[in-house]
């Protein structure tokens, strides 16, 4: 009998069939699969300058996948859905700062969809059942008349056990959904382009109750860490209008800024930094 951990035999994503499933704004997207690369954010910032519409790259594998703050994403061949999406904004930088928060909601949303109960973790994971199941890198280009966002994403969908012993112990995953990524995949494109779609028009304001009501630590006792140095501690809120952590400390409400912190809860063991 197969172990739950491991990935039941796996049909890889079709072209074809993505193609055909794209619904709305996710129907101008151009999209790629490819066996194997070093990182598909780096692939599309390489190519951004000469892209002439959105791109969706996923791979197969990844051998030097990207997180936060310089940290590497783990991934194995049929146990990891690494794709990212190369999508352009008539906007300027300073403005797509709630993007990531954006993107978690258009992700959360397709998982929901798929009879998954995903949450979010600020700023940039996606949990189920307290563990992390999907992170979320966003990169930028200039553009000569906008601004070239390239959206990674990982996804476990099974944890066999070397993949395991280097994620560590509070990851989830998917396998029930393994065997069949192109429906999986296909939610995302469509949720993600119409999320984006709509970002470009509004920014983050339509967004920010949506996030708080996936707030997986909404109320929750957490710090916020800087380069392991506590910066704040207290309740957590949610976001507000610019993606910022509202947190209740002994000295008020405070606004916390993304950057490269981290944030943990208070009393817990490491996780989703």
């Amino acid at each position: 009998m197969r172990s739950m951990n491991q990935p039941p035999p796996n049909r890889q994503p079709s072209r074809q069939q993505l193609a055909r499933s794209a619904t709305g704004p996710a129907r101008q997207v151009a999209i790629e699969i490819v066996d194997e690369t070093g990182s598909t954010n780096a692939d599309l910032l390489a190519r951004a300058p000469g892209l002439a519409g959105p791109v969706l790259l996923v791979a197969r594998s990844q051998t030097a996948g990207r997180g936060r703050a310089g940290r590497s994403w783990q991934s194995a061949p049929d146990a990891s859905l690494t794709f990212s999406l190369a999508w352009k904004f008539d906007r300027a930088l300073p403005q797509l700062v709630g993007l990531p928060l954006a993107a978690g909601v258009a992700i959360a949303d397709a998982l929901h969809a798929c009879g998954v109960d995903a949450r979010l973790k600020w700023p940039n994971d996606v949990l189920l059942d307290e563990r992390k199941l999907a992170g979320i890198l966003i990169e930028t280009a200039a553009a000569r008349d906008g601004i070239w966002a390239i959206i990674g994403i990982g996804i476990n969908l099974a944890l066999p056990p070397a993949l395991a012993e280097r994620i560590g112990a509070t990851a989830a995953a998917l396998p029930q959904l393994a065997a069949a990524p192109d429906d999986l995949l296909a939610a995302l494109l469509n949720a993600l382009a119409r999320a984006l779609t709509e970002f470009g028009d509004a920014g983050l304001a339509p967004f920010t109750q949506r996030w708080n009501a996936l707030h997986a630590w909404a109320g929750q006792q957490v710090r916020v860490l800087d380069h392991g140095q506590v910066r704040q501690q207290g309740a957590a809120v949610g976001i507000d209008d610019s993606g910022r952590l509202l947190i209740d400390s002994a000295d008020g409400r405070v606004a916390v800024l993304s950057g490269d912190v981290s944030l943990r809860r208070t009393g817990a063991p490491p996780c989703c930094s």
